[in-house]
């Protein structure tokens, strides 16, 4: 029951940070290793469990995405075949591969969720050419697909550089982008056996409450600091997996 009690908690934590900047997984990642699921068993559990935030995010969206149809139709393919070519890719390949390389990709989540600010600032709201956000949206999909910590803030950058002249609103389809993405994906994780059930039900019914109720309070919560930490604890979750793998 406290294991129980933990994981509710960590999706709540992770569905209200969540929407100050697409960085969920790096809260509920670590939980679910420090309660004791391997990298893998945890990876696959945390992109199950996380739909619901995503769920819940994207419908608080709506509001925002009134004007923005053809946006959403643009990208939405793309960004669904590439994820589930990045969970087919995790699922078919060792997980003892995953194992090695997580530490790498934790830290570079870390490193997304520090550089946060930079990737931002839109470049004057020009509009970057397709042959550079056709591949962009493509390999962020692919990387949600395949491991996810930080493709919130990917997919924000990328639709920024397509001319999305407003943040709240490429925050809006890239909520509404990425819960689609992840359909597949956990149809593939499911199907694969790995997922923990018991901490992936815990941990989404946190997530669908945090993610309802983050808009109300993340915008009382310093998004600087709330993202040095998570940086920090990245860093160090990084390290550690590092020393244990090796």
């Amino acid at each position: 029951m406290l294991t129980i009690g933990i994981l509710v908690v960590a999706g709540l934590v992770a569905g209200v940070v969540g929407t100050a900047g697409g960085i969920t997984s790096l809260v509920a990642y670590p939980v679910l290793l420090a309660v004791g699921l391997p990298p893998f068993a945890a990876n696959v559990t945390n992109s199950v469990a996380l739909i619901g935030s995503g769920a819940s995010s994207a419908f608080r969206a709506r509001s925002v995405l009134r004007d923005r149809p053809v946006t959403i139709r643009r990208w939405m393919p793309l960004t669904v075949g590439a994820s589930l070519c990045g969970a087919v890719l995790l699922v078919v390949t060792p997980a003892s591969l995953f194992d090695r390389i997580v530490p790498f990709l934790v830290l570079a989540g870390g490193v997304l969720v520090l550089a946060q600010p930079l990737l931002d600032r839109r470049r004057g709201g020009a509009r970057t050419r397709p042959a550079v956000v056709l591949p962009s949206v493509a390999g962020v999909g692919l990387y949600n697909g395949y491991f996810g910590a930080g493709s919130g803030v990917l997919m924000i950058a990328v639709l920024l550089l397509t001319g999305e002249p407003s943040l709240p609103r490429a925050n809006a389809v890239k909520n509404v982008l990425l819960v689609a993405a992840d359909l597949l994906p956990a149809v593939v994780f499911a199907v694969s056996g790995h997922v923990v059930w018991s901490a992936a039900l815990a941990l989404g019914a946190g997530a669908v409450v945090g993610g309802l109720i983050g808009p109300t309070i993340a915008q009382r919560v310093p998004h600087g600091v709330l993202r040095v930490a998570i940086a920090v604890c990245s860093l160090v979750l990084a390290v550690d997996l590092f020393v244990t793998v090796g």
